[in-house]
């Protein structure tokens, strides 16, 4: 939270099974195209915030089988724990705030009492949440029972249904929407509220976020019927929420060109950097640019043209040395040879490219070293490395490739 002294210019919390997240696009090009518009514009001056129904475990499952960028903030277990920065340092402060009439034992002991209810993962299962699956047509006369059980035993509980079939008890301080409203209060406390805060969900453990007061949301346009319906009952008139026509992180760019909360084209969308130039020197988005044309060069989605060879020549620094994670060192007019012979070796196969963490930082009146974590993935395999780049506002591409060191 304390990234950067001012308050964040965007915050984005967005839910991430089918709303980050796209299963049924295998290609990941939605979350691919977020990444790029992220890490190009918003991750210098914004806050990135994952709040998912997924516990600890099970998200770093799926931070191993898809692409998604590092957040600041991880929301984890329906908005049970509260995570900080890469090392996910928990808030403790946060858990001992829900255990205010939270009992697990009793909800454990009442919940067995119900054949109706089939207990998730153990990974699932939380200090203060108790998950199950349910099949729809038992699921309201279960939670009116249960709700009331629980009630008589002393407890303060909520219960949230679901996808359809999941069924999860937390404490009744608890959901992602009281998490939210939490962090809000933190950031206020330290005079640091987000200038614009972006909610989006996709099912009806995302409900409680968008009664925040004052925040902008989006249900993507493959949300559940069960959050269309809440909208419909208790948000119909709140023109701060839409209902997008994109999936998932389309969705959410969507949105963030819907409420002109800032930069919505995504530099993956460019087919030709060389007819779009921004007006204002970006170091990231320059570095965004040059990572884009590598991965369309190797898959012989642009023209293999000799100028662009010279292009690069003619703006590397031509005493500038590349350094291999291996640490083996090759200048870089090599590393130009070498790129001009991998022109097409990855066409018809699966090869993507994103950025992760780009910070930059002036160290000379046009100059700016850039770091950032540099993913590669080819066909099955994914590999990392902490890269830094030198770059110079006198070019309008990389002026040194600096070094490579492995994550």
């Amino acid at each position: 939270m304390d990234r950067f002294c001012g308050s964040a210019s965007l915050m984005i919390v967005s839910d991430l099974d089918f709303t980050m997240v796209d299963h049924l696009d295998p290609d990941n090009l939605s979350l691919l195209r977020f990444n790029a518009l992220w890490e190009a514009y918003y991750r210098q001056n914004s806050l990135l915030v994952f709040s998912s129904g997924r516990s600890p475990t099970i998200y770093k499952q799926l931070k191993n089988e898809k692409p998604l960028l590092t957040p600041d903030i991880t929301i984890m277990s329906v908005g049970t724990e509260i995570m900080y920065g890469e090392s996910m340092a928990r808030d403790d402060d946060w858990e001992k705030y829900l255990n205010h009439r939270w009992n697990r034992e009793i909800v454990t002991e009442e919940t067995a009492k119900f054949p109706e209810l089939t207990p998730q993962a153990e990974t699932e299962q939380r200090p203060h949440k108790v998950s199950f699956f349910v099949e729809k047509i038992k699921a309201l006369e279960v939670i009116g029972a249960l709700t009331e059980l629980l009630e008589k035993r002393g407890l303060d509980v909520k219960v949230i249904y679901s996808n359809v079939t999941a069924l999860d008890i937390l404490p009744k301080r608890a959901g992602k929407g009281q998490a939210l409203a939490y962090l809000l209060k933190k950031f206020e406390a330290n005079g640091k509220v987000p200038i614009n805060t972006l909610v989006c969900g996709d099912s009806g453990n995302d409900a409680e976020l968008f009664s925040i007061p004052e925040v902008y949301g989006v249900m993507v346009s493959n949300a559940q019927e069960e959050l269309l319906q809440w909208h419909v009952e208790n948000a119909k008139s709140n023109s701060n929420i839409i209902h997008a026509t994109e999936r998932c992180a389309s969705g959410i760019i969507q949105a963030i060109g819907s409420f002109r909360l800032g930069p919505n084209v995504s530099p993956r969308d460019i087919k030709d950097f060389q007819k779009c130039r921004a007006e204002i020197f970006g170091p990231s988005h320059e570095v965004l640019k040059f990572y884009l044309f590598y991965e369309r060069w190797r898959r012989a989605e642009v023209e293999k043209s000799i100028e662009y060879m010279k292009s690069l020549k003619l703006v590397l620094f031509p005493l500038g040395t590349f350094v291999h994670p291996s640490g083996v060192e090759q200048p870089v007019d090599h590393c130009i040879e070498a790129m001009t012979r991998l022109y097409g070796d990855k066409q018809g196969k699966q090869y993507q490219i994103w950025l992760d963490q780009v910070s930059s930082a002036q160290v000379g009146s046009d100059t700016w070293l850039v770091k950032f974590y540099k993913w590669e993935l080819s066909g099955e395999e994914r590999h990392c490395c902490l890269t830094r780049v030198l770059l110079s506002s006198k070019v309008s591409m990389l002026s040194i490739f600096n070094c490579h060191f492995p994550s």
